[in-house]
Parts: structure tokens; C-alpha cells; sequence
């Protein structure tokens, strides 16, 4: 199916405008309905709350409230187009985490710059939410203000572009190396781009295994090495000390390459240097750093993923954040920790070997789907990824001292989960404006 930039606009503003719409979830038909749901009556759990701040989880909705927050520094690949310009990719987020997670969400939208004062703001509305998810902040500023965040709030939150990125390539990552018969200590990977998304997908992989020393990073101006004089501190952690200075050199034996860059920056030539049973995560979008037919028509034995719905293994981080908060929120979870993630990668990478329902095949139009060169990482409308996901991230919360809430029958929180979904049973979306037909 072709779009046109007629279909987007017209889906955005038919109806009533934009993607979301906030529900009322108790009945408000009658005087004592209201006189419960306002004054008096509202003034009782406002008191409970007053004597202890956690019965916010019990009386009010954020427990299951997350803020989606940008300043609109780094929309998608539109770059620095401003707070209200990002809008839409806001909501779009909102949409994802209430359709594949049951999440709600409000998307806020900061007109500040300042990491410092945008960090300030944060934290004043933080109260309201049971996690916050950060999208579309540039670099270096979104290090500093998801590390402040982190060390003064305690709820989940985590900055997507980074750590969303990172779990699902690790997850395709791993994959791909069982695939080749490849050791993660032994790989030598080479990574193009040196921003938010490189930066943390190379560390979460580095956690995962992958040795250090074994790491070349390339950014605009070729390998960060020992030369270098213009290293941030994030970029510092991935200087190399091998007499190598360009992307070309540093692919020649190679076992995999991680392009978070821009397009076409890995040649055809370039590619047939690598080593035996190529990776190739070429994540630039729309257009990758080598074009997937490009890619496989010159190596039989290379294994390809990008960040298109087009073309087999999408790296989409659908596929993590909804469920990552899902299960971060139902044990009210201080924070996304390390454990977390690794529990989120390992079971991603799990459910791709499973074999595959017939819904997903139905939704992708596909006879047949099995792990392997073609399929080394679940489609986004997998329905199974709520309840693995979720599962797997709560329990690394449980196990890792961050969860606040335990849960104790994991047979009956994975049917509550199952019942979340049911909502799009039919292809419908109630909650949406019109019963909107998929």
C-alpha cells in the first residue's frame, strides 16, 4: 500500500483532530455521581494521599499514566523543528502505548532548550505520572537530562531514542549471532554514528557481551581514535587505540556493523570486506546506510535488518517501550534499571524463535514465518509481546529491588494482561473517536 502526504494529513485532522482523546473510566450520570466524583466527595482520597503519597496509585490513575515528553530538538529525521512541530510524533507515541499496552498517556510538549531548566519543569510535573517517557531531545543535551532525571525522580523512565533503540537491537543482535554460530565476546563490531541511539545500543550491547576493545565507532569525521581532539565525554568512552581513521578501514574483517547514521555510507565494496556471515543493522531512515537489495545481492551470506516495515527484521522500538513501561508500572517500579532492559532484550529475542501465530501471519500477509535469515526478530502486531515483555521486565524489577508492588500470581497478571488486548479483537478501537475502523 502506497501513503501519500495527502493520506497523512487527511488521517490526522478527518474527525476530531489529532490521535488521542482523554475517557472518562467512572459513571457520571446522577447528582451523587458527580458529588463523588467532585465535591465533597473528591476530598477523601485527597486526604488519604496527603498522609501517604502512594495511595496516588489506588485513587487516581497514575499507575498506569505515562508522560511522553519532547522539546522537539530531534523529531525523527526532521531534526530541530520545535516543541509544537513534534506534536503529532508525541501522540503518535500516545497511540502506541494505548493500543499494543493499554497505557494511557499524556503527550507534553516543552518549549526549553535548556537541559537545566527543561530538567527543572520535569520534575515539577513529574507527580502526576507513574513514568515518563523522554522522546526526540538532541544530543549531547539528552545524556544530561536523562541522567539528572534519573538520579532525582523515582519512577520508570527512560529516553526511547536511546534505550528503546538499544533493547531492540540487542535483541535482533543476539539473534543474528546464533544464527551465525558467532560468539558475542569474539565479534569485532564496527558502529556508524555516534549520537543518543549509537551511543546506547552500543553499551547495552557491550552489557550483552561484546568487548569493548573490540568496538570502533565512526562518526562525520571518520573513527574516534587517539588523534582525536573534539571527543564529547559520551564519544570519549569509545576512543580506540587501532591505527584506523576511516569506516572503510575499520569494516575491512569485521564481523558485524551498526549504522544509526545516514544513508548510503556503507558501500557494496566496503561490505565485501567484511568477515565470514556478515550483520549488517542498517538503521537509517527512511533510506539505510546500504539499501537492503543492495546488501544481499552482494553477500549470500550476509544477515540484514533496518529500521523499515518493508524489508525483513525491523528494528521498530514498538516492539519494547510499550511493554518495557507496561511492566514497570503494574509492580510501580523506581526506575528502568540495567536488569530491566537485559530481561526485556532476552525475552524479544525468546518469542522470535517461537513458532509464529497465524494472526501475525494474517496481518503481514504471509503464508509461512520461521527464525532465521528472514526472521530473527518479532513484527510489531505480535500479540505475545505484551504478556513476555511485560512479564519479563516485572519480574527483573522484583528481583532487582526497584519494584515497589509484588506480583504473586504470574498465571492471573498474564491474563490480565491478555485482557488488555482484547479491545482490538475485531479490528476496532473503542476508545478511539468514531470507532475507528483499521
Amino acid at each position: 500500500m502506497s501513503l501519500t502526504n495527502e493520506d497523512a494529513l487527511k488521517y490526522h485532522s478527518q474527525g476530531r483532530p489529532g490521535k488521542l482523546q482523554v475517557i472518562p473510566t467512572k459513571q457520571a450520570e446522577t447528582q451523587d455521581d458527580l458529588a463523588l466524583a467532585y465535591t465533597p466527595g473528591v476530598a477523601q482520597p485527597c486526604l488519604k494521599i496527603k498522609d501517604n503519597p502512594m495511595d496516588a496509585y489506588q485513587y487516581t490513575n497514575k499507575g498506569n499514566l505515562v508522560a511522553v515528553i519532547s522539546n522537539g530538538t530531534a523529531v525523527l529525521g526532521l531534526g530541530n523543528i520545535g516543541a509544537i512541530a513534534g506534536k503529532p510524533v508525541m501522540e503518535g507515541k500516545g497511540l502506541l502505548f494505548k493500543i499494543f499496552a493499554d497505557v494511557d498517556v499524556f503527550d507534553i510538549e516543552i518549549d526549553e532548550n535548556d537541559p537545566d531548566k527543561f530538567v527543572e519543569i520535569v520534575k515539577a510535573i513529574a507527580p502526576t505520572f507513574g513514568g515518563i517517557n523522554l522522546e526526540d531531545i538532541k544530543a549531547p543535551e539528552c545524556f544530561h537530562i536523562e541522567r539528572r532525571l534519573k538520579e532525582e525522580l523515582h519512577i520508570p523512565l527512560m529516553h526511547d531514542d536511546q534505550h528503546g533503540t538499544a533493547i531492540i537491537v540487542s535483541s535482533g543482535f543476539v539473534n543474528a549471532l546464533e544464527i551465525t554460530g558467532k560468539q558475542i565476546e569474539d565479534i569485532k563490531l564496527v558502529v556508524n554514528g555516534a549520537g543518543s541511539a549509537a551511543i546506547a545500543c552500543t553499551n547495552l550491547l557491550i552489557t550483552m557481551g561484546v568487548r569493548r576493545e573490540n568496538v570502533v565507532m565512526c562518526d562525520s569525521k571518520g573513527v574516534i581514535n587517539e588523534s582525536r581532539t573534539d571527543l564529547n565525554e559520551e564519544k570519549q568512552q569509545f576512543i580506540t587505540s587501532r591505527n584506523l581513521n576511516t569506516l572503510q578501514e575499520a569494516l575491512v574483517g569485521a564481523d558485524a556493523f551498526l549504522g544509526v547514521s545516514t544513508a548510503n555510507v556503507l558501500s557494496q565494496d566496503m561490505l565485501r570486506t567484511m568477515a565470514e556471515n556478515p550483520i549488517v543493522f542498517a538503521l537509517a531512515n527512511p533510506n539505510p546506510e546500504i539499501k537492503y537489495e543492495e546488501a544481499v545481492m552482494t553477500r549470500k551470506d550476509v544477515l540484514v535488518a533496518t529500521g523499515r516495515s518493508d524489508y525483513p527484521n525491523q528494528i521498530n522500538n514498538v516492539l519494547g517501550f510499550p511493554y518495557i513501561f507496561r511492566g514497570a508500572l503494574d509492580v510501580q517500579a523506581r526506575a528502568i534499571n540495567e536488569e530491566m532492559k537485559v530481561a526485556a532484550v532476552k525475552a524479544i529475542a525468546s518469542l522470535a524463535k517461537e513458532p509464529v501465530p497465524a494472526s501475525v501471519l494474517k496481518a503481514y500477509g504471509l503464508k509461512s514465518l520461521s527464525f532465521g535469515h528472514d526472521y530473527f526478530i518479532p513484527k510489531p502486531f505480535d500479540p505475545r509481546l505484551l504478556e513476555v515483555v511485560s512479564v519479563a521486565v516485572a519480574k527483573a524489577a522484583m528481583e532487582s529491588g526497584v519494584a515497589r508492588r509484588s506480583i504473586n500470581d504470574w498465571d492471573e497478571y498474564k491474563a490480565q494482561l491478555r485482557n488488555r488486548l482484547k479491545y482490538r479483537e475485531g479490528g476496532k478501537y473503542p476508545y478511539c473517536f468514531g470507532n475507528v475502523e483499521r
